[in-house]
């Protein structure tokens, strides 16, 4: 079937016939990735993730129906929700109206600037925008958290839950903790999607894992690693780092040396970039004594 042709389906008759045509707002769901999450529970489980105080702000991504946007209001946390749906935008408004701490914006969330001071990020964030919207986290300067339900397969790859490790994920270690949170059935969004859900946490560690001097340098040497060259982790560094220098490194990481490089820990990571470049041991750094 060509992208043009129009699909068939049986009549009364039990010949084909026309189906019919998909409404605009049909249409919009679908491109919007507007699956609503229902269950009071679940919802609860989101906002309790989100663990806003009093007086802190929280940046909505997508906010849908409005419900997860007034129970994290609820909490007295100051909720600017995005919403690019002209209709649900509406709604939110009218769910949200007596609600002072909550602001509707009615735009695109990617587009927008980050607020300046610390901020959470949450939200039932489209699928197909994921990836968009965990970098656009990532860079934000002053986000703290984000909390957001993503597909399940999604979280459990960036979070190592398969025992693998991504790109994104290593690359961002140094500043941010990886959590996966619970997971949520399929059958407690309306309409039902074709995969679970899960909770995905990134967190801003208090202190970064690396100098900020160091983090340019980290970034390439792990972007170097994931290319892929000679089909292991030691093959790709051999191409900017003298042999001796990259099996120093991989033995203090305690990394096989035909280790791939889905397989290696960001932890190992950090200790093995501490060898490439001449840097000391975290412990050493912080003051810290070294177990013995």
């Amino acid at each position: 079937m060509t992208r043009n042709s129009t699909p068939r389906t049986s009549g009364a008759s039990g010949r084909p016939g026309p189906r019919r045509p998909r409404s605009g707002r049909d249409r919009a769901r679908r491109f919007l990735s507007q699956n609503f999450l229902a269950d009071p529970r679940a919802i609860d489980v989101i906002v309790r993730s989100v663990a806003a105080r009093p007086g802190d702000l929280v940046v909505e991504v997508g906010a849908g129906d409005g419900r997860i946007t007034a129970a994290l209001a609820a909490g007295d946390a100051y909720v600017i929700a995005y919403e690019i749906d002209p209709a649900l935008a509406g709604r939110v408004r009218e769910r949200c109206a007596d609600l002072p701490n909550v602001r509707i914006v009615r735009g695109d969330f990617l587009r927008a600037r980050p607020p300046r001071g610390p901020f959470a990020v949450a939200g039932n964030i489209p699928y197909s925008l994921t990836s968009a919207i965990v970098e656009w986290c990532l860079r934000a300067p002053e986000l703290t958290s984000a909390t957001l339900v993503t597909q399940l397969e999604y979280a459990r790859k960036r979070t190592g839950d398969y025992g693998r490790w991504s790109l994104v994920t290593v690359r961002s270690w140094p500043l941010f903790h990886w959590r996966l949170g619970e997971r949520i059935g399929r059958e407690l969004f309306r309409p039902v999607p074709r995969v679970d859900s899960a909770i995905l946490r990134l967190e801003r560690r208090p202190r970064p894992l690396l100098p900020a001097s160091a983090l340019a340098d980290y970034e390439r040497c792990v972007a170097l690693g994931f290319t892929g060259e000679g089909g292991t982790l030691r093959a790709s560094l051999r191409r900017e780092h003298p042999r001796g220098r990259v099996d120093a490194a991989l033995r203090v990481a305690g990394v096989e040396r035909d280790a791939v490089v889905a397989f290696v820990h960001p932890d190992q990571w950090l200790r093995l970039f501490r060898v490439l470049h001449g840097l000391p041991p975290a412990e050493a750094r912080s003051g810290t004594p070294r177990p013995t």
